[in-house]
């Protein structure tokens, strides 16, 4: 069985940071290429980041040179580093998993960004 738990979630100021942590189980995590993304209220989800299995990043413009993910391998998680976080960047951050698309999901931990 298939599981991703996100954690690390939280209320933060603006300006602040968090990490997020995805911890994989039941797959071979290291031939998987992995993901966040996030839902907003009212919103559809979008890409927030992703990591191929060699290591290769993508990031969704609103979050360019403020997130950075990574992967380790040996612990079957994946983070994501968020800096300089603004009250947009409010939602439910989930992570995904699969060799071609994102076959599974986490049930998402949220964000809030706020004074």
């Amino acid at each position: 069985q298939v599981q991703l738990v996100e954690s690390g979630g939280g209320l933060v100021q603006p300006g602040g940071s968090l990490r997020l942590s995805c911890a994989a189980s039941g797959i071979i995590f290291s031939v998987n290429n992995v993901g966040w993304y996030r839902q907003a209220p009212g919103k559809e989800r979008e890409l927030v980041a992703t990591i191929t299995q060699v290591g290769i990043t993508n990031y969704g413009d609103s979050v360019k040179g403020r997130f950075t993910i990574s992967r380790d391998n040996g612990k079957n998680t994946v983070y994501l580093q968020m800096n300089s976080l603004k009250s947009e960047d409010t939602a439910v951050y989930s992570c995904g998993a699969g060799r071609f698309g994102m076959n599974y999901w986490g049930k998402g931990t949220l964000v809030t960004v706020s004074s």
